[in-house]
């Protein structure tokens, strides 16, 4: 990464097109959220969990099959653990209790292969499930004022508003991705979107605590030319920890099982996403609000010589 050191990249030119790009996903993820919604897991909708355990190895698509074809057209099928464990998942009927509901599946799976093993059984009921999905909600959106108000304090107001518009725009466009490709959203999902809230807003406030260092020290320039000074500063670091944790989420994606394959999407799109927003998103709502050199000069106690330091952009 030492090259990078020497990279001048013009980030705030290509903003215009940048913000037109995010603006267009944004609609698209709004629109497929309003219309489609999300495919929620049985954390938030309820329903009946059942693990078994067969003696060798076993094909998931025959399972799918007598599932559905005896009227569990929603069972979700999936290994658990090894290739001999599954775990099927469905949402609850109206009228038929959840333990008729497992007891009705784990029959199924005995009649083809009576050696099947019942593990564990788990019912979930609707209201918790809906108290889930208000409660994940408000988490985020706790987190979103929290946010607001720490940057608020820590640097200026328009440094709020840049971080939560990045956020923000992180948040809606994860969720849209799995409006748009149906991908089941569960509480393993909402863990990933707020790990993936902390996740961006440390790589904003790198850049801004740059960008802040920068409007101080630099006395040469506009603030565009002090920002894109500042990301190129940050480049480095930003690319370095964005790779590992890639590296990290791929490896977890691939071998980590269909079970946490939700949590690894949200934080694989996250990253790339929150990345992205740090260095367009963020710098670019400071551009719009036309952040200059005096809003963040510092305060010039009395007879204090303050340190000029006069450097090219």
């Amino acid at each position: 990464m030492q090259i990078l050191t020497n990279i001048q990249i013009k980030f705030m030119t290509h903003r215009k097109i940048a913000m037109m790009l995010s603006a267009a996903f944004i609609v698209i993820s709004i629109a497929s959220l309003a219309v489609r919604g999300l495919e929620l897991g049985l954390d938030f909708t309820g329903g009946t969990l059942l693990e078994v355990a067969y003696p060798n190895a076993v094909d998931l698509k025959p399972i799918r099959e007598q599932l559905h074809t005896n009227g569990f057209d929603d069972a979700i099928v999936q290994h658990f653990g090894g290739t001999n464990e599954v775990l099927v998942r469905v949402a609850p009927k109206e009228g038929v209790s959840n333990a008729d509901i497992s007891t009705e599946i784990f029959d199924l799976l005995r009649a083809k292969n009576p050696e099947v093993d019942n593990r564990r059984v788990e019912f979930v009921g609707p209201q918790v499930g809906e108290e889930l999905t208000e409660t994940g909600g408000i988490a985020m959106l706790a987190a979103l004022v929290c946010i607001l108000i720490y940057v608020a304090l820590r640097f200026e107001y328009r440094f709020a508003l840049g971080s939560v518009a990045a956020l923000a725009h992180d948040v809606i466009i994860v969720l849209g991705l799995f409006s748009v490709f149906d991908i089941e959203f569960d509480l393993t999902v909402l863990a990933a979107i707020l790990a993936v809230i902390g996740y961006s807003l440390n790589d904003t406030i790198v850049v801004f605590d740059r960008i802040r260092e920068n409007f101080r020290k630099i006395r040469k320039g506009d603030a565009i030319k002090v920002i894109d000074s500042s990301l190129n500063q940050t480049l480095s670091r930003t690319l370095i920890t964005s790779l590992t944790t890639l590296l990290v989420l791929f490896a977890l994606f691939i071998f980590g099982g269909e079970l946490i394959h939700g949590f690894a999407t949200a934080l694989l799109a996250g990253v790339l996403v929150g990345t992205y927003s740090s260095v367009y998103v963020a710098s670019s709502v400071l551009v719009a609000m036309d952040i200059s050199k005096e809003d963040l000069a510092p305060v010039k106690k009395e007879g204090e010589q303050e340190e000029e330091v006069y450097e090219e952009v």
